[in-house]
């Protein structure tokens, strides 16, 4: 196994850089649990099994967090974190923390209490709704008790919790208690092995959550105290508490452990990355994190790809666009095909589905690039496995979705036979991944014929003269029309500028010259439409403008309507969300595309190197969505986000 990443007293013991500071784990089918280091909750989404009940949508907060408290001849060490409304910030175990680390993805505390060292850990079971809580008594002259204080909820994970009246059910069982939020709830269970669990069933109130204070969300919320679990703590004995929306009747933490550890030990061998950098090798178990079940139908399982923990579901373009980052780079190649043949399934109208909602069956089709990211991600998955069934059973799909672009489909989406190209867009809709919409406002509406969707259209009439010539099929329809869109493609142009335009023919009629990062992707596909000249010019411009040490800015500083900082309350938020903002995810075309320019593959993988420090930053072994446009780019939106983890792997792979 790697290396643990250990975050020091410099950090535990500070409250804003250890409250600032988050964790993650994961189950593989939605579910997770996340919090901060130091234990206070900022976000609403913090909790310690934040269950998928209908995977991998329908998430649940069913367990907060547990407050404990050490008890020692009399002396009380209480270890909780908690900011409430018109209290101090409390931080009793801060003083305590001698150190935080993570091992594989198992966040660990180690508490240093005098004489004692007490460690916790926490893990959840993968494929099942069930988080682990460890605690052992590492270091102590004599029996200790230690009391865990469960607090639990039943919310959307989207929103707060103001109790008013409600009373929950709970009662004991086997090892510990049920909880049953309301008579249609799923029940959950709190077990311990070896602590006796005491029924409180008492409210909490007015929990401040400091970070939706900052995004200008609701912020207070509360939490009922169900539980408290007691029990003496011997030196170098341990003791586990299970949540979990199934009954443990036996609970083995131990084994449970092994099982998560070998797991984690086993998707490293399968990635062949031991020779690599730990923080390389840490980015694997993050990929993971990820990748979901999604039923297709009552007898097929699917796979599928979590977009951002912690609020986003399963998106189709952040899937298609992360697919080979987390599956082909890392060897899973069974999942990749999996989850290319799930979206499959949803195809409708020549349209992948933007979003899975969580709740409700029906997708989403708000996208105009997810699908033509899927030809894409199709070809490369093709290129590793080399498996011809896939191309078998999805070039007929393939083929439909190329009629229905060329006749038309929703929102305006079609062909212009005047060039071939592809125009989209209509009032009100958001169709390019620059996509934040807010109170009916499109920030960046790109309605017209943004620049990346006509080179991936040109990529993907490519790989499908490609296809159709693995299949034996004739693929001469395909490569004429890629002729025709490429000497069209050449109005993207602007000479004057020395790069290309961002979007052709917008309803004022005229082109927009933005400098965004979008025009990368002409370079960084496998098949570019830009000759050599216009590919380095344009490495060079977003070189020059757009690239930061975390990824690329996506609008240049000297542009009118540039915003340098992330934040605020949504509307503010989501009017800088492509102004600047700095996303992650582009750091992989950038490299590939310097690659492709220079052919140096050093100078091009050094651009990733400040991805390593940024694991200690903001999610401890994660990458962020967003940073903010001017330095010190601090991390900003989904602690840990597929596409940056993805796309990172990818460009480290490609620059070998």
């Amino acid at each position: 196994m790697i290396q643990p990443l250990i975050i020091g007293r410099d950090v535990c013991n500070d409250p804003i850089a250890s409250t600032e500071r988050e964790w993650l784990i994961t189950n593989g089918i939605g579910g997770y649990g996340c919090g901060t280091v130091s234990g206070v909750l900022t976000r609403r989404y913090h909790g310690l099994l934040v269950a998928a009940l209908n995977p991998p949508a329908e998430r649940t907060t069913l367990v907060t967090k547990i407050d404990e408290v050490v008890l020692d001849d009399n002396q009380i060490y209480d270890l909780s974190a908690n900011q409430l409304v018109g209290e101090p910030t409390k931080l009793g175990g801060a003083r305590y923390l001698d150190s935080f680390r993570l091992e594989g993805t198992t966040p660990i505390w180690t508490y240093n209490i005098g004489e004692m060292l007490l460690e916790k850990r926490i893990w959840m079971e993968y494929g099942y709704n069930t988080t682990y809580i460890s605690y052992t008594l590492l270091r102590a002259n004599r029996p200790v008790q230690l009391r865990c204080a469960v607090l639990v909820n039943y919310k959307d994970f989207h929103e707060n919790t103001i109790a008013n009246d409600w009373q929950m059910n709970i009662r004991h069982v086997e090892h510990g208690v049920m909880v049953l939020a309301h008579p249609d709830a799923v029940p959950f269970y709190l077990q311990s092995d070896r602590a006796t669990a005491i029924i409180v069933n008492k409210w909490l109130k007015n929990f401040v959550l400091s970070v939706e204070t900052y995004r200008g969300q609701d912020d207070i919320a509360d939490h009922l105290h169900a539980v408290t679990f007691e029990v003496t703590l011997y030196p170098n004995q341990e003791t586990t508490i299970v949540a979990s929306t199934q009954q443990q009747t036996e609970i083995d933490a131990a084994t449970a452990l092994y099982r998560h550890q070998q797991r984690e030990s086993e998707l490293l061998e399968i990635a062949q990355m031991q020779d690599e950098p730990d923080w390389i090798q840490r980015l694997v178990l993050a990929a993971d994190q990820f990748i979901v079940k999604r039923t297709i139908d009552d007898n097929t399982e699917g796979r599928s790809v979590i977009a951002g923990y912690h609020w986003f579901g399963d998106w189709g373009r952040d899937t298609m666009i992360s697919l080979s980052g987390l599956t082909l780079t890392t060897k899973r190649y069974s999942e990749a095909l999996m989850i290319l043949r799930t979206f499959a399934a949803f195809v409708d109208q020549g349209m992948l589905p933007n979003r899975f909602p969580d709740v409700g069956e029906e997708p989403e089709y708000n996208t105009v690039d997810a699908t033509l990211w899927y030809f894409e991600a199709i070809r490369q998955a093709y290129d590793a496995t080399k498996d011809i069934s896939l191309l078998q059973d999805l070039f007929p799909i393939l083929e439909d979705i190329i009629a229905w672009h060329q006749r038309g489909t929703r929102f305006n989406i079609k062909v212009d036979p005047a060039d071939h190209l592809i125009s989209a867009g209509e009032e009100g809709v958001q169709l390019t991944w620059m996509d934040a919409k807010v109170d009916g406002w499109v920030v960046t509406p790109r309605v017209g014929k943004p620049v990346e969707i006509n080179a991936l259209w040109y990529n993907a009439l490519k790989n499908m003269g490609y296809f159709a010539e693995q299949l034996g099929e004739d693929g001469h329809f395909y490569e004429t029309l890629a002729e025709k869109v490429l000497t069209s493609f050449a109005k993207f142009w602007n000479p004057s500028l020395g790069y290309c335009y961002d979007v052709l023919d917008t309803p004022e009629g005229k082109h927009d010259s933005s400098l965004r990062p979008n025009q990368l992707f002409a370079v960084s596909i496998t098949h570019s439409p830009l000759t050599k000249e216009q590919q380095r010019a344009v490495v060079d411009v977003c070189a020059r403008y757009l690239l930061t040490p975390h990824g690329m800015r996506s609008l240049a500083p000297f542009e009118e309507h540039y915003v340098p900082v992330y934040g605020g309350d949504r509307r503010t938020r989501d009017a800088a969300y492509h102004q600047g903002t700095v996303w992650g995810w582009l750091i992989g075309a950038f490299v590939i595309a310097h690659l492709k320019v220079y052919q140096e593959p050093s100078i091009a993988r050094s651009f990733l190197s400040s991805f390593e420090h940024h694991l200690r930053q903001n999610c401890i072994g994660s990458i962020a969505e967003i940073f903010d446009a001017d330095a010190p780019f601090w991390p900003r939106g989904c602690v840990a986000q597929a596409w940056s983890v993805a796309e990172v792997l990818r460009a480290w792979a490609a620059t070998h």
